[in-house]
């Protein structure tokens, strides 16, 4: 019966676009390796034409066959492995893989589940598991990547296999949930407890996840509401803070603009200690003849000996009125202090 289910959610969960945006075919270079070409045309598509992409034709443990976008950027330490969401497939993700890879700086794994583009079977919950691992296991292999090194980005329905193999590796650098899920179950209804047939029950896996977590959730977000991503942010073990959540665009915008400020402020500050004798300044007047300010580093009194003199042999403070500067006052009219 929970296996009927499951079959039916599935039905309901995964939409992989039809045709597909994308094929693979050997290059024509004899070198074996696949190239991506566009369905409608045997002329290699932008991604065909990129010497920093290797395409992969990786095997699962179900028996399935996936294809798996791997980008390189030669100043990476890290690298990201991408889960996309439900209608989607590789060859609508190119671009943004390639603005990842270049704006983030990291190496970038993208695939594609079974049954979506030219990867072999049907789409299903545990056939997604075997998916994310197999892509793991590619990734050491192929690769040499450690799992310190690994940040699981996870959008949508993606959420599942990323939080399936993130409760496995408790040594990932990071974990990122774009509009993910509590469970299929409560995208379509509110309940409060998991059911057998239920799939992709973060709701219980997130608590098993040791690395740092970064949800991602708009909040007019009209098809998974945006109390799932509210939901796995407070049962993360260690949640990314984040403060968007009821921010408008022109409180944002005015945060951003104050922090420009603040930038700007500190750099010209910089720039003028620069000229200064040093750039540890302490809070004393500035000469008026020579206008060289004191400064810890040089001395601990100003240049000039005909101004202001701080310096008390005995107290060494620069405010001291006891023992060492005392005002000039005509005769007759000194307190009683001087």
């Amino acid at each position: 019966m929970g296996c009927m289910f499951s079959q039916l959610a599935a039905k309901f969960a995964f939409f992989p676009p039809t045709p597909p945006t994308y094929q693979i075919k050997k290059s024509d270079n004899g070198n074996g390796k696949l190239t991506v070409v566009s369905p409608s045309s045997p002329m290699p598509i932008p991604a065909g034409d990129d010497n920093s992409l290797d395409v992969l034709l990786i095997d699962t443990k179900r028996g399935n066959k996936i294809v798996a976008f791997y980008l390189r950027n030669p100043y990476a330490r890290l690298t990201v492995l991408y889960s996309h969401g439900n209608a989607a497939d590789l060859g609508q993700l190119y671009d943004l893989f390639v603005q990842l890879k270049v704006n983030l700086r990291v190496n970038l794994m993208g695939y594609d589940y079974s049954g979506y583009g030219a990867s072999t079977g049907k789409p299903s919950e545990i056939n997604t598991y075997a998916d994310i691992e197999a892509v793991y296991q590619c990734l050491q292999t192929e690769y040499g990547v450690s799992q310190e090194d690994i940040i699981l980005y996870g959008q949508s329905v993606g959420s599942g296999p990323t939080l399936h193999l993130a409760a496995k590796l408790p040594r990932l650098r990071g974990v990122v949930l774009h509009s993910g899920i509590l469970s299929g179950l409560r995208v379509l209804c509110h309940v409060k407890f998991t059911f057998c047939f239920d799939i992709y029950t973060n709701i219980n896996k997130i608590k098993r996840v040791k690395c740092p977590v970064l949800v991602i959730h708009g909040t007019e977000d009209d098809v998974v509401n945006w109390l799932h991503g509210n939901g796995l942010w407070k049962l993360a073990r260690e949640p990314f803070i984040q403060e968007m959540e009821n921010m408008t665009t022109a409180i944002r915008l005015k945060k951003i603009r104050q922090n420009l400020h603040l930038q700007l402020r500190s750099n010209s500050t910089s720039a003028a200690a620069a000229n200064k004798c040093c750039r540890i300044k302490c809070w004393q007047p500035k000469c008026p003849e020579c206008s060289k300010p004191n400064c810890l580093k040089c001395s601990w009194r100003p240049k000039c000996s005909g101004c202001w003199k701080p310096g008390c042999l005995k107290c060494w403070n620069p405010d001291c009125v006891k023992c060492c500067w005392r005002p000039k006052f005509p005769k007759g009219l000194r307190p009683s202090w001087c």
